[in-house]
């Protein structure tokens, strides 16, 4: 063998490893749909006129060791203090049996949102615990499965507040919303973000002066507050209520393991974050927010709402409840714009408190409080004052006059750990469930060394036998919390773990089946990719600490914006928003700034074209702007005449178009560049939502069709997985004169000089997560996430070319192809055989996939996007399980079958049922269960047969409470 070029590189790259067709493949699809090479495919999709002229200017791919090699090299330049630093994140300690069956399982982390019930009830399970724990603790009767984050929590909760203003506060247009001054700053700040959109006036003060008067709808409470101090706020929230106005409570979910809860306190709302349930603070996320409130605000809760329901068999199962309220179906009139929410992290904080219990939670809380009140005693003898008259894991010390917080700092960081300095004297230290003694034995070796006096010497004998004085009885909780048997059976890691697998088992994750959902991009989040999430350098970094700390990720984040800057063609990227629906209302605030800041403070119109996402409309309202809606032409395009005459129309008011872009529709616009100009001529920006942007990179970008900023889905596009409902990240992407625009932080500098108020609660949202992105480019190159997206539209043409003569095809461009996802119209069918398009989504259920997104953006419609991850084996078999159902439908419309009685209407079929002693049904067992023959080789059942969706909501239960039977512990 001589040695060459080929010899010497190395066999571990990473392109064929994401990409699931080979050469051969590719020219034998090709073939079936009429082109002769991939170009042409290309060009007969894609407007010349939009077409990249050269490729990105990004780095080569990498292999995949040497990826992690350098990412190893970057993430030690990370400083893991210890972080005493609290307002919202302590580091904790995360069960491995959680850690490896959960947080890093694909089982677990690459499953969609469960709006296919039935083949999710294994996570819905898990989230109907997360709600029964948040519901427990808070005494709040109802509780959702997740927000984005605490602070964002508490401007949903504002928002809701303001909702449920009465007729006399809305006659007397109450508009103030109260906030006190001892909330956490990056709460503060979310909050005055959302305000501004709705015109709502915040005032921050001391809550102890509050005098509530006419003009006031809601207050926000911080239990315990920004400095630890824990008072009984049951008086207040009385007297506040009185006016008719609602309280929210922003409580620390751990301290009310041994504190009253906000609901006994009689708080209209609680807020939170689950974080320091066994989720690392990972510089700031993603984090699973909780929202908690009474029954009879259920229909204006925000995000998802898991609830109890009975199948086609009249048994329990789990599904998501009340999807009126949200934005996919209310649209601009939902009560929020979440889409992803933090699912994935919402189960970790559940099987937290499953795997502890409530024994075990109140242990962990009792020692913290314990170690808390060591420190304050010890301190106190070393000459400081300690100001809380009562906290749980956080002290508020004042220094002697001799000495100022700048000493103690240089002392504590030189030891390697991290306080909250509040001015010069002042600052507070949050202790947490990773603390030992000898942690305070050198916390006070710091202050004894600034203090020029000897530190007490700690030991466990020294300290056994203080008495920790008991919190006042108003204060202290009296009710149980975590009752049901699901919080009591699982203390050995075999149980937990056997547990988790029950669950997981139930699920149709992507280790599975492709899930084809349109405009959802669920490709390969590689093994590669997800590694370095758990590394100790990337997961236990408080968000607030010093820059020079967290060098480390300063260069990914820097290096990721540069390379989405290539990819956008834009000049600048925040990376604050935590989710695509975030980054909408993010975009359009950047908007609505940039026209203020011009004199043009009139501007809040935003035209959207009937096919967008439910998000975009929601997310104009939450911005302030007024929607109006544009029409489609019969093409599935944007009406251009309509939107001429409408941005005419509101020539002097138009702030902005939101389009998407390849459409939802799943086609490449040919007139996108005009549309573009006329919103640009009449004076608004143009704001693009990037969800499918799997479609654009490295042949178009949203600069060259006119944009002005886009948000990208990371989640999707760039490889971070969905979890089953999130985390997710959706980063802006701006132009030039944008940038100015982006948003600030209160604690950390960031965003531009005339930047927004933040819109989360740190600085670069879920920033634990970056690092899947950072990798996904750089292992695959400039030419590999070009190729990734070629493919993505080979793959969604190759289905249109197999189906399209038993499936109409809706939408195509002017060549007839597709873009990266494609529309079929089952409304014929009922027409023809009485069959549903959901009838058809639970009988692929049957055939081993998940359904593609059903009657979005047309109703009776079924949007498929296969990505460029799966291989054509698997196309081939999707392909024929749709084939197979389209001649069951032809059965029933030629009298073979009964038009109730049929595969279709009984999907899906349990194993239950199949293996009954009765079979009632006209078709065979056979043909429920096995309708093609790969099925018997691996044959998924779904749990449960269909859900019964009205008895669901006619019949609101959404904690375990008033079901114990539902959960298994055995």
């Amino acid at each position: 063998m001589k040695i060459n070029e080929a010899v010497l590189q190395s066999h571990n790259t990473f392109l064929p490893r994401h990409i699931g067709i080979n050469e051969t493949e590719r020219d034998e699809m090709l073939k079936t749909m009429g082109c002769d090479s991939l170009e042409q495919l290309l060009d007969e999709t894609i407007p010349e006129n939009i077409r990249l002229s050269k490729p990105l200017n990004l780095p080569d791919g990498m292999d995949e060791f040497h990826y992690l090699e350098e990412l190893r090299n970057i993430a030690k330049k990370n400083k893991v203090y210890r972080s005493y630093i609290g307002l919202g994140y302590y580091d904790c300690v995360t069960p491995p049996v959680l850690l490896r069956n959960i947080f890093e399982n694909p089982g677990w982390y690459t499953s969609y949102t469960p709006y296919q019930a039935e083949i999710s009830q294994g996570r819905q399970e898990a989230l109907l615990i997360y709600q029964t724990m948040v519901s427990d603790l808070t005494g709040l009767e109802i509780a959702n499965a997740s927000l984005l984050d605490e602070a964002t929590a508490a401007a949903e909760a504002m928002s809701m507040c303001y909702r449920l203003r009465s007729k006399e506060l809305v006659k007397r247009d109450a508009r103030v919303f109260f906030v006190s001054d001892k909330c956490f700053p990056q709460t503060i700040d979310v909050v005055l973000s959302r305000a501004e959109s709705w015109e709502i006036e915040v005032k921050v003060g001391d809550v102890h002066t509050l005098s509530p008067d006419d003009e006031l709808f809601g207050v926000l409470l911080q239990y315990p507050d920004v400095n630890g101090n824990v008072e009984d706020y049951s008086e207040l929230i009385a007297r506040i209520q009185q006016t008719g106005a609602k309280v929210v409570v922003a409580a620390d979910l751990l301290s009310l393991t041994l504190l009253k809860s906000p609901g006994e306190m009689g708080a209209d709302v609680a807020v939170g974050s689950t974080q320091r349930f066994g989720v690392p603070m990972g510089y700031g996320g993603p984090h699973a927010a909780y929202y908690a409130t009474r029954e009879e605000n259920k229909r204006q809760v925000p995000g998802r709402l898991i609830g109890i329901s009975i199948d086609r068999l009249g048994n329990p199962g789990y599904r998501m409840s009340l999807q009126t309220r949200e934005q996919h179906i209310r649209r601009e009139k939902a009560t929020s714009n979440i889409c992803t929410a933090q699912s994935l992290l919402a189960i970790m904080a559940a099987m937290y408190a499953v795997y502890h219990g409530p024994d075990g939670l109140k242990r962990i809380a009792e020692r913290i409080h314990a170690l808390a009140y060591i420190l304050s005693d010890k301190l106190t003898e070393l000459g400081c004052q300690q100001l809380n008259p009562t906290f749980f894991d956080t002290i508020h010390i004042r220094l002697p006059e001799t000495t100022a917080t700048g000493n103690i700092r240089q002392q504590a960081e030189a030891a390697g750990m991290n306080f909250r300095y509040i001015n010069e004297r002042e600052l507070s230290i949050s202790l947490d469930e990773t603390t030992t003694l000898e942690d305070l034995q050198d916390i006070l070796g710091v202050f004894a060394a600034t203090l020029n006096v000897e530190a007490p010497g700690l030991s466990v004998k020294s300290v056994t036998g203080m008495e920790i004085p008991e919190y006042p009885k108003e204060l202290k909780r009296t009710t149980d919390f975590l009752t049901h048997p699901v919080f009591h059976e699982y203390r050995t890691e075999t149980k937990m773990m056997r547990y988790l697998k029950y669950l997981e088992n139930k699920d149709l994750s992507l280790t599975h089946s492709m899930i084809p959902l349109g405009s959802c991009t669920m490709k390969l989040n590689s093994a590669t990719e997800m590694l370095p999430v758990t590394w100790p350098e990337f997961s236990r970094l408080h968000p607030f600490v010093p820059l020079e700390q967290a060098e480390g990720y300063q260069q990914l984040i820097r290096e990721l914006e540069d390379m989405l800057c290539e990819i956008t063609g834009f000049a600048a990227v925040s990376f604050q928003p935590n989710s695509g629906a975030q980054g909408e209302y993010t975009g359009m605030r950047v908007i609505r700034a940039y026209h203020l800041d011009r004199g043009e403070p009139h501007r809040n119109v935003v035209l959207i074209p009937s096919s967008a996402h439910g998000t975009n409309p929601a997310s104009g309202v939450m911005a302030g702007m007024k929607v109006i809606i544009v029409k489609c032409d019969a093409e599935g395009n944007i009406d251009v005449e309509d939107l001429k005459a409408k941005a005419e129309q509101y020539r002097d008011s138009l702030a902005a178009l939101m389009v998407t872009y390849p459409s939802t529709h799943g086609v490449f616009e040919e007139a996108i560049q005009e549309i573009c100009q006329i919103v640009h001529e009449c004076g608004g920006q143009v704001y693009m939502d990037g969800a499918n942007m799997n479609a654009q990179v490295g042949l178009t970008n949203p600069a060259i069709i006119g944009a002005d900023v886009c948000h990208l889905n990371l989640h999707k596009t760039f490889s971070i997985p969905h979890g089953g409902g999130g985390p997710g990240m959706g980063p802006i992407a701006v132009a030039e004169h944008l940038k100015p625009y982006l948003p600030r932080h209160p604690l950390v500098e960031v965003g531009g000089e005339k930047g927004i108020h933040a819109v989360s609660a740190t600085p670069w949202g879920s920033a634990s997560i970056l690092p899947i992105s950072h990798a996904y480019i750089k292992l695959l190159g400039k030419r590999g996430v070009t190729e990734a997206t070629e493919y993505a539209i080979l793959n969604a043409n190759y289905i249109k070319a197999r189906l399209e003569k038993y499936y109409p095809v809706l939408y195509t461009g002017k060549h007839g192809r597709n873009a990266h996802e494609l529309i079929f119209d089952c409304r014929p069918f009922k027409q023809s055989a009485g069959v549903e398009v959901e009838d058809i989504a639970k009988r692929l259920m049957d055939y081993g996939f998940h359904a593609p997104t059903i009657s979005f953006p047309v109703a009776g419609t079924m949007m498929v996007e296969p990505t460029e991850s799966e291989s054509k084996d698997e196309l081939d078999r999707f392909c024929d399980a749709l084939i197979s159902i389209y001649h069951e439908i032809e059965e029933i419309a030629e009298g073979k079958a009964d038009p109730q009685d049929n595969v279709l209407k009984n999907a899906p079929h349990t194993i239950q049922e199949v293996l009954s002693d009765e079979w009632p049904h006209s078709y065979s067992r056979e043909k429920a269960a096995y309708p093609l023959p790969y099925l018997r080789k691996n044959k998924f059942w779904p749990s449960v047969a269909r859900i019964d969706n009205v008895y669901g909501d006619r019949n609101l239960v959404c904690t375990l409470t008033a079901q114990k039977n539902m959960v298994s512990t055995k």
